[in-house]
C-alpha cells in the first residue's frame, strides 16, 4: 500500500461517527482555548493529559490534533480584537491584525485569518503524508549512536533557539535531563537522586510535570500579570474579505506554507520564527507597504497564520516518524503516546498503523471542521472574552489538582507538582524558556539509553559516535547550532 492507500484507510477509521465527534469537540475546545489569552494548546493537552486514559488512543490523538490546529485558529481572534495574543505563534498577527480592526477592518482580518489557517493547514497536512513515510524509513538504518547524535542536534536547537539567551536555554534544558534521572537506573537498578523518598524510586511522573509547568507556573505567571483594563475587544465590524483582499492575501498564504512548514520540522522550528520570517517578508515584498503599522496590512495577518499552521503540522513530522519534539506541544504529545504505553517512531506506522493514518486523516476533516466553525460563529468565540480571568484561572489550577490526584491518588505527586510549579513560575519571571525543560526531561532518558548502547557495542569505546555519517552530519549540524549565532553577532558586530 502506498501513502494513498493508507491515507483513505485513515479516512475510513477518522470517519467514524465516535472519532468524528472527538475531533469536533478537539476543535471546539482548541478554538476556544486559543481565544482565551495565556491558554495555548500545550497547558490544555497537558490538562486533558490525566482524564483521557480512558479514552481510546486513537479517539484520544484525534481530539489532541484538534486542539492543536483549533489553537492556530483561536489565538488569530485575540490578536486581532483585544492585541493580546492567544498563543505565540499569533505574536505577529496582533501587529497588523489590531491595527486592521482598529481601521474598520475586523472582518476583513478575522476572514484572512482562518482562511489562510486552512490553506496552510491543509497543504502542510498533505505535505505529511506523503513526506512522513519516507523519514520513517530512513529512520529505519539509524544506530543507537545515530540517534544520540540526533537528540543531541535537538538539545542544542532547542536550547540556543528558545529562550532570551543561550545560557538560560541550557540551563532549563539540564534541569530538565536532571528531573529525568530521577529514580532507578534502568541498566544497573541502582536508585537515582530520589533523596530517599521511596515514592521517588519509579522516577518523576511526566504529567504531573507537564501540569505543573503549565497549569500551576504558566497560571501563576498569566495570572500576576492580570490587567483588566487591556482587554476591550474591538466590535467585529466592516466588510468581509473583498475581491482585491483575496488577491493580495493568496500569495501571501502559499508564501507562509513554505516558509512555515520545513521550519516546524528542525529540532527548535516552531511556530514563533516562521511567523517573524513571513511577517518579514510580507513587509519587503507589500504592494502598499504605508499600510505596515498604521492602518494595518493584509498582508501582515495572512502570511503569518499560514506559516503558524503550517509548522502546527511540520512538528509532526520528526515526531510521528522519529520520537523527536521540536516544540512544547510536540513533547507534551510525546508524553501523551508514552501514556498510552506507545513509542512514536518508524515502527510506529508498522505497528499502529491505524492511529498514525487516522490521526494524518482528522488533521484534514478538523480543518475543514475549523473553517466552519470560525468564519460564521466568530461572534460566539468572541463572548468567551467576557469570562473573568480571576475565576478562568482558579478553576483551571483546581481541575489540574484533581486531575492529577485522581490519576495517581499520590501525595507525593501532589508536592512535586506544587515545587515544580513554583519553579515553572520563577523561571518564568526570570525569562527562562519552559521547552528545554521539556524536550530534556523527555529526550534526556533516552539519549542516556541509546549512548550506553552505543558504548557497550563498542567495549566504551567513544569512536563508536563518529562510526557513521548520519552520526558525524548530527554532531558537526549541533556543533554549528552552538557556534554559528555568537560567530555572526561578532561579525555584525564588526561590520
Amino acid at each position: 500500500m502506498g501513502s494513498f492507500d493508507y491515507l483513505l484507510h485513515g479516512f475510513g477509521i477518522a470517519l467514524q461517527p465516535m472519532n468524528l465527534l472527538w475531533a469536533l469537540i478537539g476543535s471546539a475546545l482548541g478554538t476556544a482555548i486559543g481565544v482565551l489569552p495565556g491558554i495555548g494548546p500545550a497547558l490544555t493537552i497537558a490538562l486533558l493529559l490525566p482524564v483521557t486514559v480512558a479514552i481510546a488512543p486513537t479517539a484520544a490523538f484525534i481530539m489532541f490534533a484538534g486542539v492543536l490546529y483549533g489553537a492556530m485558529y483561536g489565538g488569530s481572534t485575540t490578536s486581532i480584537l483585544i492585541n493580546t495574543p492567544g498563543e505565540s505563534g499569533s505574536m505577529m498577527t496582533a501587529l497588523e491584525g489590531n491595527k486592521m480592526a482598529r481601521d474598520g477592518r475586523g472582518a476583513a482580518a478575522l476572514a484572512t485569518a482562518a482562511i489562510g489557517s486552512f490553506v496552510a493547514g491543509t497543504i502542510a497536512t498533505i505535505a505529511l503524508t506523503f513526506l512522513a513515510p519516507y523519514v520513517a524509513e530512513l529512520a529505519f538504518i539509524f544506530r543507537p549512536a545515530d540517534y544520540f547524535a540526533l537528540i543531541l542536534l535537538a538539545f542544542c536547537s532547542v536550547a540556543v533557539v528558545m529562550g532570551s539567551s543561550r545560557v538560560r536555554g541550557f540551563i532549563a534544558l539540564l534541569l530538565g535531563i536532571a528531573m529525568g534521572t530521577v529514580g532507578i537506573d534502568v541498566m544497573t537498578g541502582q536508585p537515582r537522586l530520589n533523596f530517599g523518598v521511596m515514592g521517588l524510586l519509579n522516577g518523576i511522573e511526566l504529567t504531573v510535570v507537564l501540569v505543573s509547568l503549565f497549569a500551576v507556573g504558566e497560571i501563576l505567571f498569566v495570572a500576576s500579570r492580570y490587567d483588566p483594563g487591556q482587554e476591550t475587544p474591538i466590535s467585529v465590524r466592516g466588510r468581509w474579505m473583498t475581491r482585491e483582499d483575496f488577491r493580495r492575501s493568496w500569495k501571501p498564504w502559499l508564501r507562509g506554507t513554505v516558509l512555515g512548514f520545513p521550519m516546524g520540522v528542525l529540532p527548535g522550528g516552531g511556530s514563533e520564527i516562521p511567523t517573524m520570517l513571513s511577517y518579514t517578508l510580507e513587509r519587503k515584498l507589500c504592494e502598499k507597504p504605508e499600510e505596515f503599522g498604521t492602518t494595518g496590512a493584509i498582508e501582515g495577518v495572512a502570511g503569518p497564520e499560514a506559516a503558524n499552521n503550517a509548522a502546527a503540522a511540520g512538528v509532526l513530522v520528526p515526531l510521528l516518524t522519529l520520537g523527536l519534539p521540536t516544540s512544547a506541544t510536540a513533547a507534551i504529545l510525546l508524553a501523551a503516546f508514552q501514556n498510552y504505553g506507545l513509542q512514536p517512531g518508524p515502527n510506529l506506522f508498522t505497528s499502529n498503523a491505524d492511529l498514525v493514518w487516522g490521526l494524518i486523516a482528522s488533521l484534514y476533516i478538523g480543518n475543514a471542521m475549523l473553517l466552519i466553525l470560525n468564519l460564521p460563529l466568530v461572534g460566539m468565540w468572541v463572548r468567551l472574552l467576557s469570562i473573568p480571568k480571576p475565576q478562568l484561572y482558579a478553576g483551571i489550577l483546581v481541575f489540574a489538582l484533581i486531575g492529577i490526584w485522581g490519576v495517581s491518588g499520590s501525595q507525593i505527586d501532589l508536592i512535586v507538582m506544587v515545587i515544580v510549579g513554583v519553579a515553572g513560575y520563577v523561571m518564568r519571571v526570570y525569562d527562562f524558556p519552559i521547552a528545554p525543560v521539556l524536550i530534556g526531561l523527555i529526550l534526556g532518558p533516552m539519549a542516556e539509553y541509546q549512548l550506553r548502547t552505543a558504548l557497550l557495542s563498542r567495549q566504551g569505546s567513544p569512536w563508536v559516535l563518529v562510526e557513521t555519517p548520519i552520526s558525524i552530519a548530527f554532531l558537526v549540524v549541533a556543533a554549528l547550532t552552538f557556534v554559528l549565532p555568537p560567530l555572526i553577532r561578532r561579525l555584525r558586530a564588526r561590520s
